[in-house]
């Protein structure tokens, strides 16, 4: 979904290790600014994507409408999958890719794997419209990704990317990464470094499964790793550049009266490790600490983040705008 804007980081960086996207657009907006910006990122990181439309058992919502306004500000190559089996269907699925055309205009149809393929490529953008509420359509849009999202090859050479660094109730930074490649197992030294894997961990919400081995395609946390940081690649994966997205707001962090500041800023850089792109800055001249945010609702959090953590009640000066 286009989601809050102050989370958009932390949204970029998991972009990277997905295979395939859903984007849901409300049929009562339809497309948004921030929904713009998200469709530029799942270009610059060659996502394939599924559109959901929900809402639209709202009277005002008109699907002719809400699909010719997809064509327009996404990509024309938007296409109803209501009914995939119509005349009008084919013909509308050949014209974005040329060869696709030419069997189409011999044989009078699009095979499955044609579609499939065109969805893998981003050539062709698979649209579904219903109700999440009333669960209407949600079951044929379910029944579509699963026909038309192909099983990924995965190399035979390790490879994994991180997308996240976060710490346990008991203080363990954990790395989480995919694995796009071979098999990562517990105690395995990594090609990039001397650190060993201690856990393999299968999060689901916040339990886990502890597993001794990652095949392709896993997404999972491990511990031991020190030195890891968003967006690096292990093995065969190459680093990520640098993200399209950075904030736009630094503020002054006022700490309570008899704070370690020492202590304050090494408690910080913990949290930085989380969220890179706080920037934590210790002005010397000035004595103060400076956070860069994206909006006041990521502030928000972060104080009450910081509070729970480190049980330290901060505060902030007034934000100015990055330039």
């Amino acid at each position: 979904t286009p989601g809050h804007v102050d989370f958009s980081a932390e949204m970029e960086r998991t972009l990277q290790v997905l295979d395939y996207a859903v984007l849901v657009i409300s049929g009562l907006d339809g497309v948004q600014g921030h929904t713009r910006t998200l469709w530029q990122l799942l270009k610059k990181y060659r996502i394939p994507v599924f559109l959901f439309v929900n809402k639209m058992d709202r009277p005002d919502t008109d699907k002719g409408e809400l699909l010719a306004e997809l064509k327009d500000k996404l990509d024309e190559n938007c296409l109803d999958f209501s009914e995939t089996d119509s005349d009008i269907f084919f013909e509308n699925a050949a014209m974005c890719r040329e060869d696709v055309l030419d069997y189409y205009l011999e044989h009078g149809e699009v095979k499955e794997e044609q579609l499939r393929e065109m969805i893998w490529q981003r050539k062709l953008f698979p649209c579904y419209f219903g109700s999440a509420l009333k669960l209407d359509g949600v079951r044929e849009f379910l029944d579509g990704f699963e026909r038309y999202t192909k099983r990924i090859a995965y190399p035979r050479e390790f490879g994994a990317k991180i997308f996240k660094i976060s710490h346990d109730a008991q203080g363990n930074r954990l790395t989480h990464l995919k694995v796009t490649g071979g098999t990562l197992k517990v105690k395995t030294a990594l090609t990039n470094s001397n650190e060993k894997i201690n856990q393999i961990r299968i999060y689901s919400g916040e339990k886990f499964e502890m597993v001794q081995e990652a095949e392709a395609g896993c997404v999972c946390a491990v511990s031991g790793l020190m030195t890891s940081r968003p967006g690096e690649g292990l093995g065969v994966e190459k680093d990520s550049s640098a993200p399209f997205l950075v904030p736009v707001l630094t503020y002054q962090m006022m700490l309570p009266e008899g704070c370690d500041t020492v202590k304050m800023l090494a408690n910080l850089y913990q949290l930085e490790e989380e969220e890179p792109e706080l920037h934590i800055v210790w002005d010397e001249v000035l004595q103060e600490i400076r956070v860069q945010v994206m909006g006041e609702i990521q502030l928000e959090i972060l104080t009450s983040l910081i509070r729970e953590r480190f049980g330290v009640e901060v505060s902030f000066g007034v934000g100015t705008i990055l330039y």
